[in-house]
């Protein structure tokens, strides 16, 4: 499969957002001659999320790169075990390994590392504190923008959050990694950390938790580095 031209993209957002802050990198792929499907998972329960994922993957006419964002990671490691799928792009995400889940992978940060506000947990579903999703998920997007997603989030299942693995895609396919160095919802050390378990390819961008909003272009670039190199192999 990896031998025929990469021209999927499946983009994957994260927690408490919706698939509208890929406009950017949407906008610069699709200009690049890529076929970008955006997926708009409920984030109720990782099962869902993945099934979601894996139907924008049934649709496709040939390889795809599934891209996550933040716990978009965690979907895009079990959906990435989809026969179509060439490779992985984790942007600033969540890369769990067997069994792992989100929820076990923020269960011990390291001392001053930055703690995500997630407000406690009303009838099954989690919230970011509005007050101070600006500084955390959003530091580097201007403040009415900030503003809007703290008003506009998308609540995050709990089974979501606590789903775990059952196979991760990395082990035997392809991933690259855009760790965000500013982000104060997953400490960059952590990120770090998942991209070299997972043995992928590595950038950076001085940007924070949002980078996928902040920096389409950084965000864009290594798809098409991931998509080149998925065709290539």
């Amino acid at each position: 499969m990896n031998a025929e031209l990469v021209k999927n993209v499946v983009l994957v957002h994260g927690g408490f957002v919706d698939g509208s802050g890929w406009r950017g990198a949407h906008r610069l792929l699709t200009g690049s001659g890529f076929r970008v499907s955006v997926v708009q998972n409920p984030t109720r329960s990782l099962a869902g999320d993945v099934a979601v994922t894996e139907q924008v993957l049934d649709a496709l006419d040939g390889p795809a790169i599934p891209v996550g964002h933040s716990y978009g990671g965690a979907v895009v490691t079990e959906a990435g075990n989809h026969d179509r799928v060439a490779g992985l792009v984790y942007i600033a995400a969540f890369a769990p390994d067997k069994s792992e889940s989100v929820n076990t992978l923020i269960a011990d940060p390291e001392p001053g590392a930055p703690v995500p506000p997630i407000l406690p947990p009303v009838d099954g579903f989690l919230f970011l504190d509005r007050e101070r999703f600006h500084a955390s998920f959003a530091a580097d997007l201007p403040v009415a923008e900030a503003e809007f997603m703290a008003d506009s989030q998308v609540p995050w299942g709990l089974d979501a959050l606590g789903g775990a693995i059952g196979e991760p895609a990395w082990r035997h396919k392809p991933s690259w990694y855009l760790v965000a160095t500013d982000d104060r919802m997953i400490p960059p050390p952590a990120q770090r950390a998942m991209a070299r378990r997972a043995g992928s390819t590595v950038t950076g961008s001085d940007a924070g938790h949002s980078v996928y909003v902040s920096r389409p272009d950084a965000v864009a670039d290594l798809i098409r580095q991931a998509a080149a190199d998925a065709t290539d192999a």
